[in-house]
This record gives structure tokens, sequence and C-alpha cells, in this order.
């Protein structure tokens, strides 16, 4: 029965305290440790459609997956290009399919080499890679195990966003509410000099701001913080440009 104790784990993390990079380790580690495989990395795509190396789970893996990207060859670029997973179960028969990568796997110390597709949204963003020690045919269930660690990557690559967008708003709320503030003491600021009522510094406020192409809540902040390069906005009649 296939152990779907790394799954929860990986999914748990995503509920807390959450780093991206350090989620991305993990599963790494994970998918080397359930899936029963010398080692595993990730590759994804950035902004430019590139692929980076992210993470791996030593440093032989990392080294090869850093020339399998050099060589533009290998399991994780084909999966790449088709968008299907790769299998190569004894890489000493895929020297003609990959010369340069076969032979830098085998003098890291890896015989079988799979690929697994990420997908962010059914866009392919990358691929897990797993190797072997020895040959590896990866039975069905390791396999399904596998691909459920590669979708679980771009569950964490779509948090990573959620997360930010949450930030986002959390920023923008906290602005405006700034600005609204600001916008208060100005008022209060222009009523008292100009011995207006505050309605009225609310219509001047407003007309200086749009006659000027200025954000409301920044012209505020310069009339409380007293800018000396409006002039002499909060003494003038409420003519002033």
């Amino acid at each position: 029965m296939t152990d779907l104790r790394p799954l929860a784990e990986l999914t748990h993390t995503l509920v807390g305290e959450f780093d991206l990079l350090e989620f991305f380790q993990r599963l790494v580690a994970h998918a080397h440790e359930s899936v029963g495989v010398a080692a595993a990395g990730l590759l994804l795509a950035g902004n430019g459609g590139t692929l980076t190396h992210v993470a791996a789970s030593d440093e032989q893996a990392r080294l090869l997956e850093v020339y399998q990207l050099q060589a533009d060859e290998g399991p994780c670029l084909d999966c790449w290009r088709t968008g299907e997973p790769v299998r190569a179960p004894d890489l000493s028969l895929a020297a003609d399919r990959w010369p340069r990568f076969a032979e830098e796997a085998a003098r890291r110390g890896f015989a079988a080499a799979h690929a697994l597709p990420v997908r962010l949204g059914g866009q392919l963003i990358g691929g897990l890679n797993l190797f072997s020690a020895k040959p590896d045919e990866l039975a069905e269930d390791r396999f399904t195990l596998a691909q459920a660690l590669a979708d679980v990557a771009a569950i964490g690559l779509l948090q990573q966003r959620a997360l930010r967008r949450r930030e986002l708003i959390d920023e923008q709320l906290r602005s405006t509410i700034n600005a609204r503030l600001a916008v208060e003491q100005a008022k209060g600021v222009l009523a008292a000099a100009r011995e207006i009522g505050v309605e009225d510094a609310a219509v001047l406020l407003r007309g200086y701001a749009a006659r000027h192409d200025l954000q409301l809540g920044d012209l505020a902040a310069r009339i409380v913080r007293r800018d000396p390069s409006l002039g002499d906005l909060a003494a003038q009649s409420s003519d002033v440009d």
C-alpha cells in the first residue's frame, strides 16, 4: 500500500508559516525517501520559460540536474518538451538518446532516471526527477506517488501566490486606512487655517488634488506634515491653485 504520510505532511506545511524553497526541499526529500529512489530533484520554469534547478535531495542529484540543463538533454528536458512522463529504467540503454547525460549520470552513480511533469492550472511549469542507483522500472504504485508529489509542488506555488495576493490586499487596505486618516487630518488643518467648515475644507482638498493630478491621500499627508512645496495652500482663499 502506498504510504500517504509524505503527502499529508507536505500539505500540512501549506497551512502554517510557509517558505516555498523549504517546501520544495522537503518535497524532493520525501520523493527520495517514500518513492524509494537514490535521489530526487525539481526543475521549474521561470518567467522566461527557461527551466531552472530549484531543489535536490543531495549534491550529486543537484549537479546532475545542472548538467542536464547545460547539456540540453535528459529525461526532464524531454518531459518539459512533450509534457509527458519520461521513464528511463536503464540508462545504459539510453546512450543513443542522451549520450552526455547518460554518461554523466553513470559517473555520479545513477543507473536509472524518471521525470514527471509539474503542471499549474493545466500549464506545464517543470518536472520532478527521480534517480536510482541501479536499473529501476519504478512500479506503478511508486510512479503514482511520485506524480502526486509533482502535483503537490504545483499546489505549493498556488499557495505562495495566494499568500502574496493576501499580503497585497492587506497592504492596500492599510494604505487606504492611512490615507483616509490623513484626509481627515488635512481637512481639520485646512478648516482651522482658513476659518472654513470641514465640508468646505473637503471640497478645497478634493479640488486641489484634481487640478494638480495628485492622489488625495498623498496630498493630505503633505498638508498634515506642512510640506513647503504646497506653498500657502492652508492659508489662502479657496480659489487657490
